[in-house]
């Protein structure tokens, strides 16, 4: 490295996303930004089965002091919290405006997921490692939304928190 250049703190993953689409959707300053400032993050396709990775994150982001808010369409009890079984009811349902869903489902559920992001007035859509839809995360941005994909939110907060 020559004088003047400096390392940043981004790792670059292996991704399926073009150069352009990282830029967009990876940036690391817009990351940080959003962790330090959100309060509410949704688990889209959170499971009561503690070996799975969304289980594994929620429990991770409740303990940093993140209230999570599961959604499964069978509803019932996570760690806690009131599973609801889509985004909008959750926004009915919640005092405080949900800053990120965090999606665990498959890339074909992904619209569904945004169009309810969108419906329920969410912040930002955050597509988990390799679970990505870019016509959705269009979507999302047309609509106003923040969006990041193909990163991990636990992974990106043990990098900036």
């Amino acid at each position: 490295m020559g004088s003047g250049e400096s390392v940043s703190c981004d790792i670059s993953l292996n991704t399926t996303l073009t150069h352009e689409q990282r830029r967009r959707f990876q940036d690391p300053v817009a990351i940080r930004k959003l962790l330090a400032e959100a309060k509410t993050i949704a688990i889209y396709g959170l499971s009561s089965n503690t070996q799975k990775a969304s289980y594994f994150v929620a429990n991770y982001l409740q303990q940093e002091g993140y209230r999570i808010i599961p959604i499964n369409p069978r509803g019932g009890e996570i760690l806690g919290e009131t599973v609801y079984t889509d985004l909008p009811a959750a926004a009915d349902a919640l005092s405080e405006p949900i800053d990120i869903v965090d999606i665990f489902r498959p890339p074909k559920e992904i619209p569904a997921v945004v169009d309810q992001a969108i419906a329920a007035g969410v912040k930002t859509v955050w597509m988990q490692l390799k679970l990505v839809d870019i016509q959705a995360a269009e979507k999302a941005v047309a609509a106003g939304l923040q969006v990041l994909a193909d990163r991990c939110v636990k992974i990106e907060h043990g990098r900036y928190a």
